[in-house]
């Protein structure tokens, strides 16, 4: 199934799927917001120069999109105020925005956030509660950028102490298709809709590997799919790395994802993605 992505200023094809680097604008990333901060600040501040650096890698390694966020979602991450969010995140998206020909996406729930994030350049929003805070949808189906939608049990602070699903594929499928449907029915087309399992956000070990295996019955919302398992807790935890040195298992589990219909893979490490998509678009085409 071919997918176009409408974000109002492009529309991308993912006939062939396509890469999304990430980048932590966090002190609290599990894995590498830290290396963005100004070396002789006190407290956390943002490194634009270090960020922009970042951003023009990804891009000249392959990928499409990049994914700016400035609070971590990671289990037990405490919450910023919407003010420090924005000094972490904005300036960033100005940079890339000036500089760089790359989709961005802005990864947050809040519809404030969301709002000067698009109008410095986002063309994306990447939520994990789905649009479902204050505002966020009407901010969303007010503009013409793409949105994507993530399943979540719980909230981050406590979304792995416990993992309540009769039947987890079921379950994620029902929630997503009702954002889904909570999008269309405010006006946002399906061309600007991408969902996301959310791996990682309160489900178990098992939980994650099921949804993995199971990913081609997401296929029945007739939307692409975005997949973010880089360097997570279900690679670590499997591999008994951590997160920098988990890349060889990320990029097994990407080519199981792109085996069973990802469209969009987020990733802290977009060389070695690119590369599997390369192998894996090849393998399928020949």
């Amino acid at each position: 199934m071919t997918f176009f992505l409408n974000t109002g200023k492009r529309q991308i094809d993912l006939s062939v799927p396509v890469c999304m680097g990430i980048i932590n604008a966090t002190p609290d990333s599990f894995s590498d917001g830290s290396e963005l901060a100004k070396n002789s600040e006190d407290k956390f501040v943002v490194d634009i120069d270090k960020a922009l650096f970042r951003a023009e890698s990804f891009l000249q390694q392959g990928a499409l999109i990049v994914d700016v966020g400035g609070e971590s979602t990671r289990p037990g991450a405490i919450e910023i105020s919407v003010e420090e969010e924005l000094d972490r995140v904005i300036p960033i998206i100005q940079a890339i925005n000036a500089n760089l020909d790359l989709c961005i996406s802005v990864d947050t729930s809040s519809a404030q956030v969301m709002t000067e994030a698009i109008n410095a350049g986002a063309e994306i929003v990447n939520d994990i509660r789905a649009l479902s805070s204050a505002n966020a949808l009407s901010v969303v189906a007010d503009s013409q950028v793409a949105v994507c939608l993530m399943h979540m049990q719980g909230q981050p602070r406590t979304m792995q102490q416990s993992y309540g699903y009769d039947d987890v594929i079921e379950e994620v499928r029902r929630f997503l298709e009702t954002r889904v449907v909570a999008c269309k029915s405010a006006g946002i087309s399906s061309e600007r809709i991408l969902i996301d399992v959310g791996f990682g956000f309160g489900k178990s070990l098992d939980q994650n590997f099921k949804l993995l295996k199971c990913l081609t019955h997401f296929k029945t919302l007739n939307l692409p799919i975005v997949v973010g398992i880089s360097r997570k807790s279900m690679i670590g935890s499997l591999v008994n790395r951590p997160p920098r040195e988990c890349v060889a298992g990320s990029i097994a589990a990407t080519i199981l994802a792109l085996e069973n219909g990802a469209n969009i893979v987020r990733t802290h490490d977009v060389a070695a993605t690119v590369d599997a998509i390369r192998v894996h678009s090849t393998y399928i085409l020949a």
